[in-house]
């Protein structure tokens, strides 16, 4: 599906004089590369997270490798969904050049138009919408654990544990079924964050400790330090990655000279 470029353009500008942004991506404390790779491009409304699978050399480039067709597709005007399937296709031609090559590679990403966002997926790599009262899993893993989680076999927090937690459904890359892109749209409302991360991220931090560090923060820049700072103490076994995306700080001080953390000044803006 393609949209109009001059009314997309025109929304993703009002969009992005009120949305700020925070990313960053490190190799945690038990890897020595990092396979994530993260994009931010607001001139398009754009933004995602890419968890490469394959090994050192073929994991980064496959997460590489998914977010620059990503970002052509979008450019040219393809909606998420036909983007990630574009991906895909990158990712299998890639591994189909060299003898023994697999490679795949998760993926998370949204679009923001105005206050409408689209959230697209691919694996275990997921979307939240956090505000100072509560925080809602937008994604939903295609993994072997969250199979079992619907099945009634395992519970959430037997998941977190089970030596099958790793274990992906789905990935660009895979050519033995058909891909299906997971999808989600709805509106951020002021007083919201929207979170994209990789597993890195919730495999330290449960929903209620990132909730717990996004309602204490007081930026967005502080706020994904914290949350992968907090990530590597409780092991940085994996590479961890993290966007977070909400109103900028500079926009809502002007409401509150002397705010508790980032959601609260946010929330009071609200009031006036």
């Amino acid at each position: 599906m393609r949209g109009s470029p001059d009314l997309e353009g025109n929304q993703q500008i009002m969009s992005m004089q009120s949305l700020g942004f925070a990313a960053q991506s490190v190799v945690g404390r038990v890897r020595e590369h990092n396979e994530d790779a993260v994009l931010c491009l607001p001139e398009f409304g754009l933004w995602a997270v890419a968890d490469g699978m394959g090994g050192h050399r073929c994991g980064e480039v496959a997460s590489a490798l998914a977010l620059e067709t990503l970002r052509e597709s979008v450019a040219t005007g393809d909606d998420l969904e036909r983007a990630i399937h574009a991906a895909n296709q990158a990712i299998l031609a890639a591994g189909g050049e060299g003898v023994g090559r697999r490679m795949g590679s998760t993926i998370v990403a949204a679009r923001i138009i105005g206050a409408s966002y689209e959230i697209a997926w691919i694996g275990d790599s997921r979307a939240y919408r956090i505000s100072l009262g509560s925080i809602e899993r937008l994604s939903r893993d295609h993994s072997w654990v969250q199979a079992m989680i619907d099945a009634g076999e395992l519970s959430v927090e037997e998941a977190r544990h089970h030596p099958r937690r790793n274990v992906v459904t789905q990935c660009l890359g895979q050519s033995e079924q058909a891909l299906e892109v997971g999808r989600v749209q709805g509106n951020l409302a002021p007083g919201e964050l929207l979170l994209l991360c990789s597993d890195g991220l919730t495999g330290e931090l449960n929903d209620e400790q990132i909730h717990e560090v996004c309602a204490g923060a007081a930026t967005l820049d502080a706020l994904v330090e914290q949350l992968i700072g907090l990530a590597n103490q409780r092991g940085g076994k994996d590479n961890i990655s993290c966007i977070v995306l909400g109103r900028s700080v500079a926009e809502s001080t002007k409401f509150d000279a002397r705010p508790r953390n980032f959601l609260s000044r946010w929330l009071s803006s609200r009031k006036h």
